[in-house]
């Protein structure tokens, strides 16, 4: 037996022939089980923020049309070189700005190439401890995430009060933007408190402060 037949047998005996109809089936039903629930964790992580049910719902797809790839290829050499050289050209142009959803478009392909390789014991062990790791992380974040307090004030000399008034009431305070005019004053200043409501009563307070306001988002945390 020549090197060549050795490697054309070892390079073969991976393909176990054509693909039954029951276990095209069963894999099917298995990773359309477990991308509904991929759908249900990303709806329940992005129920406070923008969420996006195109995006959601092509999780689902993505999952169930790997598996049909993967299951597609396994039977067939000839079939899965051919395949790999279609999937070749496709290009994704749509521009995916949270990591998140990147983890969870990785997460959905990753359950069909499991499920199309007839191993979704592994699907359901992965999934379960990645969505566990995932909501415990979004519900115990590692720092308060920080807020932006916008003050307008008639007088540009107010700032020193304004300042000492905040690091009162902020453990962080940190001057984003401040902006003078001979006759007005606008600053806006990132902090961390849990008493935002008193801080902005004393500071609509100080002489010459016509408004301020606080914000809060669920973005990037900066760290004091």
């Amino acid at each position: 037996m020549t090197f060549q037949d050795i490697f054309k047998k070892s390079f073969l005996s991976g393909f176990t022939g054509d693909v039954d109809t029951k276990t095209v089936l069963i894999g099917l039903c298995i990773t359309a089980v477990i991308s509904l629930y991929i759908f249900f964790i990303y709806r329940l992580i992005t129920r406070k923020t923008f969420y996006s049910a195109t995006f959601n719902l092509s999780l689902i797809a993505m999952a169930i049309i790997t598996a049909a790839i993967i299951l597609t290829i396994q039977s067939n050499v000839v079939l899965s070189l051919g395949m790999v050289g279609a999937l070749s050209i496709i290009r994704f142009r749509t521009a995916i700005k949270d990591p998140l959803d990147l983890v969870f478009l990785y997460w959905s392909i990753s359950v069909g190439i499991i499920c199309g390789a007839g191993l979704a014991y592994i699907a359901i062990i992965v999934s379960l401890i990645i969505s566990l790791l995932v909501v415990f992380m979004q519900k115990y974040p590692v720092k308060k995430a920080s807020m932006i307090l916008v003050v307008n004030s008639t007088k540009n000399d107010s700032d020193e009060k304004i300042l000492s008034i905040v690091s009162k009431y902020s453990s962080y305070c940190k001057v984003k933007s401040r902006n003078l005019t001979p006759a007005s004053l606008d600053m806006i200043i990132e902090i961390s408190t849990d008493k935002d409501a008193e801080l902005v009563h004393e500071v609509l307070a100080v002489e010459g402060v016509s408004s301020a306001s606080v914000l809060t988002h669920d973005g990037e945390i900066t760290a004091a």
